[in-house]
């Protein structure tokens, strides 16, 4: 019996360490999610949107490091004023140096064009993004500024 709890200590302890070592590994995208910061590249969304969620996943354990801005107040009913003040009026929106925009699930590579970033090589071809459903890949929000009840 005591072999047994000690083995399952074991393995708990080994799942437990290899689950802090795996996320604290860089992420694959870490370099090309840098460098949208460093352009000064914005990615405005809301934490309710499947899009943004959709756009966060496409760079894994690299989206901490993503210029993003959150625009929903926390009741998700409103706009943040800096995302009223941009002029978003859907989610997720990119804003790049030149002052254009891309509305929606944005490419990777997309992004790496009008960003000028450099796209590792696996995932120039491979992560394209196709819909899977049929609603729109851009969450609009209301134009009103007026706050909710």
């Amino acid at each position: 019996m005591k072999k047994i709890i000690v083995l399952i200590i074991i393995l708990v302890a080994g799942g437990i360490g290899f689950g802090i070592w795996s996320a604290s590994q860089p992420g694959e995208l870490d370099g090309f999610a840098q460098c949208l910061k460093d352009k000064k590249v914005i990615f405005y969304g809301a934490f309710w949107c499947p899009h943004c969620q959709n756009q966060k996943k496409l760079f894994g354990r690299s989206a901490s490091l993503l210029p993003y801005v959150e625009c929903s107040t926390a009741n998700g009913q409103g706009m943040s004023p800096i995302c009223q003040d941009n002029k978003v009026t859907g989610y997720p929106t990119w804003v790049f140096p030149d002052e254009t925009r891309e509305s929606g699930e944005v490419p990777l590579a997309t992004l790496a064009e009008k960003s000028g970033c450099v796209l590792p090589p696996q995932f120039n071809d491979n992560l394209n993004l196709t819909p899977t459903t049929t609603l729109p890949n851009i969450m609009t929000v209301p134009t009103t500024t007026s706050p909710q009840p």
